[in-house]
């Protein structure tokens, strides 16, 4: 068991001795008659100090004083003061101020003497854990900011390296279905064209991400009509529509839309994508407003489908999160919701998912005029 150290001082060497004969059999004793004295073992005793323990009325410098210049070379300790009766009011400030953990009248009582030492001492070992800990999670923030700003280097690297042949793919696929194909030739070609229109999506979302999270995506916020926007389905998702007999009911507003229009666009297109890939067969898929304030409008687009459990709810949002039970994804990064949130952050806008009777309905808040 380790053995503490804590320094009494006294200008009168019979209670010096007292001290000492009262803790040595718990723990390490350092004395001193002055406060001069015991600033100067404070500068050469090379370990730590659990406590100090120092009378006020000493001749040259007093108990408060002495405490007061410790401060500055052992900022641990926990410091006490034995006091006559007469001396209290003249420490009651110092006791206030924090610098003294607690003082002592004298004559003390040994019982409540030890006992408060133990106190103290328990107390700056607690601090010292406590520091410990800080440290230890200084340095694994340290460790995480690290890694993922390595994290978001590595990405924008891969993806642009990724990018340069996917460019040489996709412009010699065009050139080659310009000369004379049979139909085997004429398929892998268009097998190859599709594989690289995927991968370029998938790399083009991940950029998105990354650039929101380094704070490198800009929206063109501008006023535009509402009752003019019109959405543009890509053909994955009108053959989806298609395959399951859904039907699209849109509902604009007579108002002007204060945002970035094809970044808009592009939220609506995956939150249609993702109400047509979770719907019901034969169901209907409604894109409607509400006015919630004289310049806000809210934007719901509602699916008839499974109801989503709140654990995946609170989970849905996060970047490459993919729930195979709930969302029956087979294809994907997981990325749709998240790139939304990434556009929506940008016109101070979020996503909220909730379940509504047999289906689900995701909204969002934009700014109109």
């Amino acid at each position: 068991m380790t053995k503490h150290t804590i320094l009494c001082v006294d200008d009168e060497i019979d209670n010096v001795d007292a001290l000492e004969r009262l803790f040595r059999g718990k723990y390490n004793i350092l004395k001193a008659t002055s406060g001069r004295q015991a600033l100067e073992i404070l500068d050469q005793h090379q370990g730590a100090i659990a406590a100090i323990i120092t009378d006020q009325r000493m001749p040259e410098m007093t108990g408060v004083d002495f405490l007061t210049r410790s401060l500055d070379k052992r900022p641990d300790t926990i410091r006490m003061l034995l006091t006559g009766y007469t001396d209290i009011e003249s420490v009651i400030s110092a006791v206030n101020s924090g610098k003294i953990y607690r003082y002592l009248t004298k004559p003390w009582d040994p019982t409540d003497l030890l006992n408060t030492v133990e106190k103290a001492v328990e107390l700056f070992v607690l601090g010292k854990e406590l520091e410990k800990k800080n440290s230890e999670l200084e340095k694994a923030y340290t460790e995480l900011k690290t890694l993922d700003q390595a994290k978001t280097q590595f990405m924008i690297l891969i993806n642009h390296e990724l990018k340069t042949p996917l460019t040489s793919i996709l412009s010699f696929t065009e050139l080659l279905k310009e000369t004379r194909l049979d139909d085997e030739q004429t398929l892998c070609a268009e097998r190859i064209q599709k594989s690289a229109d995927r991968l370029k999506n998938l790399i083009d979302d991940v950029l998105v991400v990354i650039g929101s999270e380094t704070k490198t995506l800009k929206a063109k916020v501008q006023p535009f009509e509402g009752k003019d926007f019109n959405v543009s389905l890509s053909n994955d998702v009108q053959k989806s529509i298609k395959t399951k007999n859904q039907t699209l009911s849109f509902q604009w507003p007579d108002k002007k839309i204060l945002g970035d229009q094809a970044m808009l666009g592009q939220v609506f297109h995956r939150l249609i994508h993702n109400a047509t890939k979770f719907g019901k067969e034969n169901s209907e898929i409604t894109i409607s407003f509400e006015m919630i304030a004289a310049h806000r409008i809210r934007f719901s687009v509602i699916n008839e489908g499974s109801s989503i459990s709140t654990t995946v709810i609170d989970k849905i949002l996060k970047p490459f999160f993919i729930d195979e039970d709930v969302m029956n994804h087979s294809t994907g990064m997981g990325l749709g919701l998240t790139i939304c949130q990434s556009i929506l952050k940008l016109h101070s806008s979020q996503l909220e998912i909730q379940n509504i009777g047999s289906g689900a309905q995701v909204s969002f808040e934009i700014a109109c005029l």
